[in-house]
Order: structure tokens, then C-alpha cells, then sequence
């Protein structure tokens, strides 16, 4: 799979593939959440993953694993840290320029 079908280019400009079980779309919508407003995150969030099926070991793997990426990337940006010169551009989910339009 290259380009608009792969799992992740949909999922980065937001568009669940329509083969995700509610579980991980529910997933997804917390990731979402997590990354680009990690403050507007209420204990129904939370909820809502329980009744989705999520332990709390689960809620907190989740948390984790999007936390830590989102820290990986911010100290890597934050650095200025270009990537390595055999990553191919077509390797990349989404630009940054596309990033900053979703973010906004």
C-alpha cells in the first residue's frame, strides 16, 4: 500500500477506515485527543474507552504509547532534528505542512 491507501494517511487527516471496530475508532478519537488538546480530556473520555472495552491497564497502554510519540516528536522538532537522508518522502504519513493545517 503506498500513499492515500495506507491506514495511517487516512487516520492523520482524520478519516477512520470504515474496517476499524468502534473499539478503535474510540481509540483513534482519544489519540486525537490526547495530541493536539491534551487538556480538554474529562473523566467521560475515559469512560467511554471502559464501555468500549478498554481495562484500565488498556486506558493507561494508551495513554503511554501516545504520550511517549507525542514526546518523541515534540523533543525532535523542538531540536530541530532533521530525519535521516534514506527516509524517502513518500515514507512520511503527512507533511508538516499538512500537519499545521489539521492542527489548526
Amino acid at each position: 500500500m503506498t500513499g492515500s491507501d495506507e491506514p495511517g494517511y487516512s487516520l492523520a487527516r482524520r478519516r477512520n477506515s470504515p474496517d476499524l471496530s468502534e473499539a478503535d475508532s474510540g481509540m483513534v478519537h482519544y489519540a486525537r485527543m490526547l495530541t493536539r488538546d491534551p487538556g480538554s480530556i474529562e473523566r467521560g473520555d475515559i469512560d467511554r474507552l471502559r464501555e468500549l472495552g478498554f481495562g484500565d491497564r488498556a486506558v493507561l497502554d494508551i495513554c503511554q504509547v501516545v504520550s511517549y510519540y507525542n514526546y518523541v516528536n515534540r523533543l525532535a522538532d523542538g531540536l530541530g532534528v532533521e530525519l535521516e537522508d534514506w527516509w524517502a518522502k513518500e515514507d512520511m504519513v503527512m507533511t508538516r505542512a499538512e500537519f499545521e493545517v489539521v492542527r489548526r
